[in-house]
């Protein structure tokens, strides 16, 4: 199967995010030829800027036809652009990092958000579509946006980490540091680097995957047209 116009799907989750860009990062290394459209959803607007990538994805989606970068909000409730599916524009359509909510809606034919109409319009249009759940069974070990671990810190009244936010994330509460504002921070980790006590934190926790999270992705794996993948890797055995 030759992969030459592809889709990307990203959803609201920060597990897998990181691995699942730099997957289409060495995609688009390896054979610059291929295009990546980019489908936003609109709580993955936000997690992709507290995870820093918000920025980089130009690198991916580099903003001509075909490689434009489509943001949920900026869609409208119709998500016209899904319509391409049916135009034969694309080879496939690859939905990573996909969340619990996302996945449960694809299981049941549920297209209210600019991710799973593509889907449904992918589906329609015969285009394949490969699905990367955050949640697939037992535990996962997610990566964690920044935060203050309160019990940590000193509650300094001179704050390098809020005085150099450059998103000026860092709240305050009485005049002290209170907690990092994730609808603007982007992830850079400046406050981290300069916290002296290492009150901020970012990093692996594990959840535990509900079971009916599991059953979700079950139901997707019988769903025609949909392939679910066990990893973002995954996705370079097909190119």
């Amino acid at each position: 199967m030759s992969l030459q116009r592809i889709a990307w799907g990203i959803t609201g989750a920060g597990h897998f995010l990181d691995r699942s860009y730099q997957v289409f990062k060495e995609i688009k290394l390896r054979n610059p030829e291929v295009s990546v459209n980019t489908f936003i959803s609109r709580a993955a607007e936000e997690v992709l800027r507290m995870y820093g990538l918000e920025q980089k994805l130009v690198k991916i989606s580099g903003g001509d036809y075909l490689e434009e970068i489509f943001r949920e909000s900026e869609q409208g409730s119709s998500s016209p652009k899904v319509g391409r599916f049916g135009l034969d524009r694309y080879d496939a359509l690859f939905v990573t990092p996909a969340t619990s909510n996302t996945v449960s809606k694809i299981a049941y034919g549920i297209a209210d958000s600019l991710v799973t109409n593509a889907v449904a319009q992918a589906v329609k249009g015969r285009v394949p579509v490969y699905v990367v759940p955050v949640d697939i069974e037992g535990s996962i070990i997610s990566e964690m946006p920044y935060n203050i671990d309160r019990k940590q810190c000193k509650h300094c009244e001179d704050c390098p980490p809020r005085e150099s936010c450059p998103q000026e994330a860092i709240t305050t509460k009485n005049g002290f540091t209170d907690q990092i504002d994730l609808l603007k921070c982007k992830g850079c980790g400046i406050c981290k680097e300069l916290c002296p006590y290492k009150a901020i934190k970012g990093g692996p926790v594990e959840v535990l995957v509900r079971d009916v999270d599991m059953r979700n992705v079950e139901t997707v794996k019988n769903l025609q047209g949909i392939t679910v993948l066990e990893s973002p890797e995954k996705i370079l055995d097909l190119f």
